[in-house]
């Protein structure tokens, strides 16, 4: 059965699509067959899997809108053995157009349907904002949500304000809705900061932070600018072994075997 994990948080520049991109390329090399949701309009996962969104003809707005895949919507990256169904400008207006539709919440769940089983994962990169297209994300994450949380005083105002939209939407819409985990990102070691974040998000959510910290790294912020995961673009940074250590982390609490990486 397939998984569906939505990455989540309203605050933009938290490492979420990095977080998305790269657990996904890892699970990929790992021998699961995964997919990538594009749920923003601004296309960052699109890009950072080398796909221009100015070329995307069908994608998650045509998705959305049909209520169904269209055909030759999902773009398989051979050289990454992952795919991806691409964002584009028009799902800007999505949120306008399905105002008036009927359970316009689950209109991306009920779009998944035909894919279960095709993937063993399908991770869905929401906007930064808690709109119509990040309730869609969260409707639709049947396996859990991942935060992803910079580890800078800000993110953690923020994590409040998440939990109580998660909280609505698990009473109003999903009452199965949980939280998979919480993944910290661009630690600094040195600072005390980032040691004091660690803490409090632990204890805001206590047996729910991964214990892979993803740390502060350039090669993770070049990477999107060559259209390459960072298992790619620099395998023996700091940042490649945190997202495999991750990767493996995600899987072993599946219960799934980790394979040795392809």
């Amino acid at each position: 059965m397939t998984r569906i994990y939505t990455f989540v948080n309203q605050k933009g520049g938290v490492g979420k699509t990095t977080t998305t991109v790269n657990l996904g390329a890892y699970l990929a090399r790992f021998g699961q067959r995964v997919l990538v949701i594009d749920l923003d309009p601004q296309a960052n996962a699109t890009s950072c899997l080398g796909v221009d969104k100015k070329t995307v003809q069908n994608g998650t707005y045509e998705a959305l809108i049909q209520l169904t895949m269209p055909t030759g919507s999902i773009l398989m990256n051979e050289r990454l053995n992952m795919s991806l169904l691409p964002s584009s400008p028009a799902l800007a207006g999505a949120e306008v157009e399905l105002v008036d539709e009927l359970a316009r919440e689950s209109r991306l769940k009920k779009s998944l349907e035909g894919l279960d089983g095709r993937y063993d994962y399908v991770l869905i990169d929401c906007p930064p904002s808690l709109g119509l297209l990040t309730i869609n994300g969260l409707v639709a994450a049947r396996d859990g949500v991942i935060i992803p949380v910079q580890c800078e005083y800000l993110a953690l105002e923020g994590l409040g304000q998440l939990t109580q939209t998660i909280q609505r939407v698990r009473m109003a819409l999903f009452p199965d809705l949980r939280v998979r985990g919480v993944v910290l990102t661009m630690f600094d070691p040195r600072t005390n900061l980032s040691n004091d974040v660690v803490a409090e998000v632990n204890r805001h959510f206590p047996e729910q932070v991964f214990k892979s910290i993803v740390p502060r790294s350039i090669r993770l912020a070049e990477s999107p600018s060559y259209g390459l995961p960072i298992s790619v673009y620099a395998p023996n940074s700091i940042g490649a072994q945190a997202y495999e250590a991750l990767a493996r982390e995600v899987l072993k609490g599946d219960g799934l075997p980790v394979l040795p990486v392809a």
